[in-house]
């Protein structure tokens, strides 16, 4: 099938994507904090949220770099090199800066609705200018700048990455309060998925900047 990206492509995404998914960001504060403030159901309400914003930036994404590709090779090349040096800059942003993560777990006055949590899940990925600019430097890493069939393919691994990430991020929320505790009285996990994840984006990095047009 055309959409499908050969298997040495498939396995550099899958382990991109899973180090993604377990590295603490807004998210994982985000579906932890709702599971420890209103319970499991607040919290995939605001996981799936976030996964509709994943769906909105990965069309957006397939189909705007698609034309890119189809209107100038260099461009889009160029546009995968500038990918590379700003995942260098994650992964230093990465050791530089521990992650901190704080919980929303005060329920306040009321039960928020399970359409307010999907609502906020949805506008921490649609409205954060971060995650836009990792989507389009993020998946061109993984096309060809001569692959005609770019579109289909990175549409193919924007939906992939939901498949990756809603399982993981399903098991944390099952195991919120056990996860919640093991990141504020360990550090040194939190330390070690900063490490994990600034030593796979560099990698990602230097190759995409040493390959040849």
């Amino acid at each position: 099938m055309t959409f499908l990206p050969d298997l040495a492509t498939l396995a550099a995404f899958t382990l991109a994507g899973f180090v993604l998914t377990i590295t603490p960001g807004p998210d994982m504060a985000l579906f932890i904090g709702r599971t420890l403030a209103e319970g499991r159901s607040a919290g995939f309400a605001a996981m799936l949220g976030a996964a509709s914003g994943v769906v909105v930036h990965t069309t957006l994404a397939a189909f705007g770099l698609s034309a890119l590709l189809a209107a100038s090779p260099n461009a889009f090349f160029a546009l995968k090199l500038a990918g590379g040096l700003y995942l260098l800059w994650l992964a230093f942003q990465a050791v530089r800066h521990r992650s901190a993560l704080k919980f929303d777990t005060q329920s306040g006055a009321g039960r928020r609705s399970l359409r307010r949590h999907w609502l906020t899940g949805l506008g921490i990925n649609l409205l954060n200018p971060k995650i836009i600019l990792f989507f389009v430097t993020f998946l061109p890493q993984f096309v060809s700048a001569g692959d005609a069939h770019a579109a289909g393919k990175l549409f193919f691994l924007g939906l992939y990455f939901i498949a990756l990430a809603v399982p993981l991020s399903s098991l944390m929320i099952l195991g919120a309060e056990r996860l919640a505790a093991s990141l504020k009285r360990r550090p040194r996990i939190m330390r070690g998925l900063d490490w994990l994840f600034a030593s796979v984006f560099s990698a990602f990095a230097v190759n995409i900047l040493l390959a040849r047009t």
